[in-house]
């Protein structure tokens, strides 16, 4: 085998040749065997939802189910009354395949459906596994697969092709449910008319959507999912999802789909759990089927007919909702037989002493595999804790073929300097050091926090640095020393994450302006209340709070790094870091970002050597309508001064006034 692009990229891989090389070849033969021997494309073979489930034929309907243990499947309904009817058993056919074929008029748009399976020893009920449209009575709470066919009024997209523009891709991620400033369930249509507008006001060229495969939980958060192709029905239904999609690409808005292949919920009769009355027909059979940490199950990546549904999965939703990728979720959770858990990956030999699923990690490098070659502008990314060498970089390189991974030191490193380290004590050092350490080959999502940090149990960057104080100092003209802290930190620590990306930045819906309070899902202990699962725009939009401050800023910066052209590319060079006076500087291109993180001194004529020439100030955390005291002047002009010292280095000295807890971003005219 030719030496892979990975191992050249990085020296220190060399050892493990031999472990990477197999990984890589054995992802090849996997290919070659779902593909027989090159002669089909891959999404050939994900193409189960077109086989699998029910589908309106010329002839009526077809249903078709895998079932290898079952001993017998009814379909049962609205139609028949919910009974085990002779003309609604299906037959066997050959490798556990079962079928039912029905006339025109036995089913309606509307109807709600089950299976009925057998097996032996036992019987239970079952939603189909590759049901796309799954609801839950509001009465009852039981959940239902439901006939969704209306040619006549279905949704037609208006945007024929889309194309995203993502670079850098600058993502809001989004929970539609909990988007809504009412204390309910918010819909699809609701995000599409009040917050889709919001977003790209703000400047963000794409979402990433939570929660949209069926789960039965409402506050699992949509990581438990029962239903892997049915789009969650409590936001409403498949064609204002699609309308949701269509409108956000008519805005140049790409969207991305949280995608959760890692695990799936336990629950038998709305999930996947024993479906056939077997422990082992999509997870594991034995001490490996249930998730340690998760309570749920985990997939056995091993069998072919998994991949099938799950391969089929990513390709269903790319055509049938037109998602622009994914994220998928638990990349950690996959690729290690211990889940992660416990593991502290110090060294490269963590990556490489056998406790990795080679099973997951061939299934990951077809789905990236399969993603591309069903759309070559999707978008993949990784949600990958352990630095597992590879992941973004592509299949033909020896990677697993993502096109990002996720940051995700850096929101814990601003948590944890926040937590437990004074202003005195922030280093610019540490900190330029965790906004840049990335590999060199792959591209990362960078972000200062996650949407883990919103939730009961954690606390936001805006509460840990404010906390209580929020609910009394927050009116404009209130000046109080935790909520002004709290302001001018939360401004320097986005710009300074959001200006270091080399592939993408990510926000949490709400967060950009500092949204208070956590988020808890309606459940038994707070009286099932939506009170905190919802997002308090008018906090924002309120102009004699300060929420508005931080929403201006947030919009100034995210609007500066889209329209830098291509800013992600542009080279990243440290001019300056001083961990005694907390002052940073860096260049991309001519543009020059400098901070002073120090909470009491402020400097006057603070010099950097940079390129020659006229800078102009185009951002200010401290600007007054950023909620800062406007302590310098943003319309002079600044000119280098010449040092002959550094003539043959093309560089001059900048001076600057730096006030304390401030950042200004200046371009070279």
């Amino acid at each position: 085998m030719k030496p892979l692009e990975l191992i050249r990229n990085d020296p220190w891989l060399e050892p493990y040749r031999p472990a990477i090389e197999d990984r890589y070849a054995g992802f090849l033969q996997k290919e070659k065997e779902l593909t027989q021997n090159g002669e089909r494309r891959l999404s050939d073979f994900a193409s189960g939802h077109h086989y699998f489930g029910l589908h309106p034929a010329d002839s009526g309907w077809t249903f078709r189910e895998w079932a290898p243990h079952a001993t017998g499947i009814y379909l049962t309904g609205d139609f028949n009354q919910w009974r085990e009817q002779p003309e609604y058993r299906l037959r066997r056919l050959e490798h556990g395949i079962w079928e039912i074929l029905l006339p025109p008029e036995a089913l309606r748009h509307g109807d709600r459906y089950k299976l009925k399976v057998y097996w032996d020893g036992g019987a239970g009920e079952r939603i189909p596994a590759w049901a796309q449209r799954v609801v839950q009575d509001e009465n009852t709470l039981v959940f239902s697969a439901q006939v969704w066919h209306h040619p006549e009024t279905a949704y037609q997209y208006k945007v024929k092709q889309f194309t995203p523009n993502v670079r850098p891709l600058l993502i809001y991620e989004c929970h539609v449910g909990m988007a809504t400033g009412e204390e309910k369930v918010g819909t699809y249509r609701e995000f599409t008319q009040q917050v889709l507008p919001r977003i790209k006001d703000g400047g963000y060229n794409a979402i990433q959507i939570m929660a949209i495969q069926e789960h039965p939980y409402y506050g699992s958060f949509g990581y438990h999912v029962s239903s892997f192709f049915a789009a969650s029905s409590r936001f409403g239904t498949p064609d204002d999802l699609k309308e949701l999609i269509d409108t956000a690409h008519s805005m140049g808005i790409a969207v991305i789909m949280d995608l959760v292949h890692s695990h799936a919920v336990k629950n038998e009769v709305e999930g996947l759990g024993r479906f056939d009355g077997s422990y082992d027909q999509y997870f594991y059979g034995d001490h490996r089927r249930e998730h340690p940490a998760w309570d749920s199950l985990c997939f056995n990546y091993e069998r072919n007919e998994v991949l099938h549904v799950l391969l089929s999965n990513c390709r269903f939703w790319l055509e049938e909702y037109r998602f622009d990728g994914f994220r998928f979720d638990g990349v950690t959770s996959m690729i290690y037989h211990s889940h992660g858990l416990g593991e502290a990956f110090g060294s490269y030999d963590n990556y490489y002493n056998l406790n990795q699923n080679t099973d997951a990690i061939c299934y990951l490098t077809l789905a990236n595999r399969l993603i591309h070659e069903v759309n070559a502008n999707a978008i993949t990314i990784a949600e990958e804790v352990s630095g597992m060498p590879g992941l973004a970089v592509p299949v033909d390189r020896g990677g697993y073929g993502f096109d990002y991974r996720m940051a995700m030191n850096i929101p814990d490193y601003w948590i944890k300097i926040i937590k437990e380290k004074k202003d005195q004590d922030w280093h610019p050092s540490g900190i330029w050091w965790e906004v840049t350490n990335r590999r060199a080959d792959e591209k990362t999502i960078s972000y200062a926090e996650s949407h883990d940090q919103a939730l009961v149990g954690d606390k936001t960057i805006i509460f840990r640095l404010i906390d209580a104080e929020m609910y009394w100092h927050m009116t404009v003209g209130d000046h109080h020393l935790a909520v002004d802290r709290g302001i001018a930190l939360h401004k320097m620590i986005r710009l300074v994450t959001a200006a270091t990306v080399n592939g993408g930045y990510l926000n949490f819906m709400g967060n950009e302006f500092g949204h208070p309070e956590w988020i808890d899902f309606p459940r038994q202990d707070n009286g099932w209340s939506y009170k905190y699962a919802r997002r308090q725009w008018n906090l924002v939009d309120n102009p004699d709070l300060k929420y508005k401050y931080l929403g201006a800023f947030d919009r100034a910066m995210i609007r500066l790094v889209g329209s830098a052209g291509n800013f992600q590319a542009i080279p990243l060079q440290k001019v300056w870091d001083s961990d005694g006076d907390q002052v940073l500087a860096f260049r991309r291109g001519e543009w020059l970002f400098v901070f002073n993180f120090s909470p009491e001194r402020s400097f006057t004529g603070y010099g950097f050597l940079v390129p020659p020439g006229k800078y102009q100030t185009v951002l200010n955390t401290d600007h007054p309508q950023f909620g800062g005291f406007g302590l310098a002047d943003d319309s002079v002009e600044h000119f280098t001064t010449g040092d002959p010292l550094y003539e043959k280095e093309k560089k001059e000295w900048l001076k600057l006034y730096l006030p304390a807890r401030t950042a200004v971003v200046l371009k070279r005219v």
